[in-house]
């Protein structure tokens, strides 16, 4: 049998419509995969896009954000509105509501989930937003300009935060932690973003904890009551991976997909990528578990190189980006780009006070972070310079006037 042949035979079947799934099947025919492609999706929309739920969907400037790929022309088939159950890797056969999908080569692209409030399910007016079906459910709570309480000051808190706002809403952002985005950076990075929300008309409350919802209320663990006329819960997600248990799949410590550096899983012929699989990076020395857009837009490029080249005989790509991701929040763009948990030192570039500054962490005079608020020329030019692992000069780095290229040692 003939490569050609052998190849236009094989099954390859994509659990999950998300952005890591819907690249992982177009990046399959871009370079040049012939046989059978499957996209299997647990929403009944056509494959759609995320960022723009938290933006222009929530606030009626966009009726969705489907994505514009021809899955019919690129001979794709999708299976939408179909929950997986399972995987019985041995006999390379996928579970699903409506029986079992055989597959020579498997890829879980099943995404993460959001975490729910402990005691809010099904509590009228509790929200999440994640699908789009959520993002219709508060364009209209939005519409009515509600007091609302967002649940975490985390980047979708915010993000959300700033929409309420722009549609009018009272807001109240009430956040565990000491500080938003406690989870993502540093005390001293995070602190001056706090003061953005009194800036946009927003009320944050750090070191406050929900201690129930009731109706038109959230009351806290210092028995305050906050008015809500809705609840927005944005606490964090967790990988979309409940339906691996017992398949033999390994699973990592935040349950997420454990691959390795080619995006292969512990069962043979199944690959995982995007938010629900974790990798190790030989760049950061650790196993990085990253919930970003970009990280679902990049990752099927090696997925897909690699199940050709299995075809093919060529050697098998290594998955090591250089991690990044934005967000939009009260009129400001936020950009980050790398893995800062083992840098030696932090440099500023401007007043954090001000509308625009970066922050640049170090290791042994090598850029290995930076977060750019207003200033994408510093992200765009430091992630090129994390890429390449160059020699930094302090002194130059920290002046906000010189281009982060031009502080080369």
């Amino acid at each position: 049998m003939s490569e050609q042949t052998t190849q236009s035979q094989r099954r390859v079947v994509v659990v999950g419509a998300g952005m890591a799934g819907v690249q992982t099947a177009v990046a399959l025919r871009e370079q040049g995969f012939t046989g059978t492609v499957t996209l299997i999706g647990a929403e009944p929309h056509q494959p759609y896009d995320r960022p723009p739920l938290s933006k222009a969907v929530l606030l009626g400037k966009s009726e969705g954000s489907a994505f514009d790929v021809d899955f019919e022309a690129l001979g794709i088939e999708l299976r939408l509105g179909r929950e997986v159950l399972g995987v019985r890797p041995g006999e390379h056969e996928l579970d699903t509501e409506v029986g079992p999908v055989p597959y020579d080569v498997l890829v879980l692209a099943t995404g993460a989930e959001p975490i729910m409030l402990p005691g809010t399910e099904g509590v009228p007016g509790v929200h999440l937003l994640r699908t789009l079906d959520d993002a219709e459910r508060l364009r209209p709570v939005l519409a009515r300009q509600h007091d609302i309480v967002v649940v975490g000051a985390g980047w979708i808190g915010a993000e959300f935060a700033t929409a309420a706002r722009e549609a009018g809403c009272a807001v109240t952002v009430v956040e565990a932690a000491d500080r938003p985005l406690a989870g993502a950076l540093p005390a001293e990075v995070a602190a001056p973003m706090a003061g953005w929300y009194a800036d946009a008309g927003a009320v944050l409350r750090t070191h406050a904890r929900v201690e129930r919802i009731e109706p038109g209320a959230v009351v806290l663990d210092d028995h305050t009551r906050v008015p809500a006329g809705a609840v927005v819960v944005g606490i964090g997600a967790r990988p979309a991976t409940a339906w691996l248990t017992g398949s033999g799949v390994e699973l990592g410590v935040h349950r997420e997909v454990v691959a390795d550096v080619h995006l292969r899983t512990s069962a043979p012929d199944v690959y995982a990528v995007g938010d629900c699989a974790s990798f190790p990076s030989g760049r950061y020395g650790e196993r990085l578990l990253v919930h970003h857009w970009d990280n679902a837009l990049q990752g099927p490029r090696t997925v897909a190189a690699n199940i050709i080249g299995e075809a093919t005989g060529e050697p098998a790509s290594v998955y090591d980006p250089v991690p990044y991701f934005w967000s939009e929040q009260f009129g400001r763009f936020v950009q980050y780009a790398g893995h800062h948990t083992a840098a030696d030192a932090t440099l500023w570039r401007g007043d954090p006070s001000g509308r625009a500054w970066s922050v640049c962490w170090l290791r042994e005079n090598r850029l290995v972070a930076l977060l750019a608020v207003g200033r994408p020329r510093d992200l765009a030019q430091g992630r090129r310079l994390i890429e390449a692992g160059t020699l930094m000069d302090p002194e130059l780095l920290a002046d906000p006037a010189k281009p982060l290229k031009a502080a080369t040692a």
